[in-house]
């Protein structure tokens, strides 16, 4: 097979955390033709979708690290591979948010004819936080708004601590917690985050949403999803005097037994999940609410494997062969 991922630059990643090169490493051992390529690689030629690939295909059996400087070596080679994207069998879209929408538009053609995970179609819709409205009953309290006054209106009613957070950020960049007992502060920084001095339409609309107190002693649960069916998760507790989750902003993960609420709340968006092409999710879920759904580059497999000692990637994979297999005798 021919697999691409799109994705960020290769020597800006730490391999051996991150789920994109153990999906790589992965099809590289199974033997399949691994191509790299960014963004910006794609374009329209004679009306088909091409794109700038390099073969990052490199000998099995190596460690992570000793493959990872296989694939940097690969970037100094002045070869590239212009194909179209209907010459691959599967494109994983990669790159971290934020979502590059007119490559999104120029790959949407290629939805039906190469199996793509995620779709494109799916990552528009749900690459911002405004997709976890669809399902109003697993959420906390959840407002959005680019009104300051009415932002502010919100909090003073609800009484307590609130969260805010940019709709298209990751990776717990830019969420914070808010209260009305430091109002002087709380004005500021929602004026700043709603760019108050543009013009209405022109501004940012953020979400505030309830402050589950679980998340300080327990922190959250990442759920990892593959066409709808929970294949793992971690439990991820803040550092001191922090209440993001996020490993990028310190978290550390542990071992963690998927509860039967949190099956529940993965039942209830699976099929939603599935028909919108997000074969592959990670859901972040605090006590028995579902706060996120990252389908852009989820993230979790190298840590979750060591935790449990498995090998998740492996399950991915087996599966975008399954669907290839499909789509051709389809």
């Amino acid at each position: 097979m021919h697999i691409a991922f799109l994705m960020d630059r290769l020597d800006s990643i730490k391999p051996e955390n991150e789920t994109t090169s153990h999906l790589m490493y992965e099809c590289n051992q199974r033997g399949h033709s691994v191509y790299f390529l960014e963004p910006h690689d794609v374009y329209i030629r004679k009306n088909e979708v091409v794109a700038r690939m390099r073969n990052i295909t490199v000998p099995r059996d190596l460690s992570m690290k000793r493959y990872w400087r296989n694939l940097i070596n690969c970037l100094k080679k002045d070869e590239l591979i212009f194909e179209t994207i209907t010459d691959l069998d599967a494109l994983f879209l990669r790159k971290n948010p934020p979502l590059v929408y007119q490559t999104m538009e120029f790959l949407s053609w290629a939805n039906d004819k190469v199996f793509i995970i995620n779709s494109t179609s799916g990552q528009i819709l749900a690459n911002s936080k405004l997709y976890t409205l669809n399902f109003p009953d697993i959420i906390p309290e959840s407002h959005v708004s680019r009104d300051p006054a009415r932002l502010k209106k919100i909090i003073d009613d609800f009484g307590g601590a609130m969260v805010v957070k940019p709709l298209q950020r990751y990776g717990g960049e830019g969420v914070i917690k808010v209260s009305i007992l430091d109002r002087e502060n709380l004005n500021s920084l929602i004026n700043y985050y709603v760019r108050a001095y543009r013009s209405y339409p022109e501004r940012e609309p953020i979400m505030v949403q309830e402050y589950l107190d679980g998340v300080k002693g327990q922190g959250d649960v990442r759920i990892l999803l593959l066409n709808g069916e929970i294949i793992g998760a971690m439990r991820r507790k803040p550092v001191a005097g922090e209440f993001r989750t996020n490993i990028h902003a310190g978290a550390r993960s542990y071992r963690h037994q998927v509860t039967s609420e949190e099956k529940k709340i993965c039942a209830v968006i699976k099929e939603r999940l599935v028909q919108d092409g997000l074969f592959f999710v990670g859901v972040d879920v605090i006590g028995d609410k579902m706060v996120e759904i990252n389908c852009v580059s989820p993230g979790g497999i190298p840590r979750i494997n060591r935790l449990d000692n498995i090998r998740l990637e492996a399950k991915v994979i087996d599966f975008i062969e399954k669907k290839v297999e499909e789509m051709k005798v389809g």
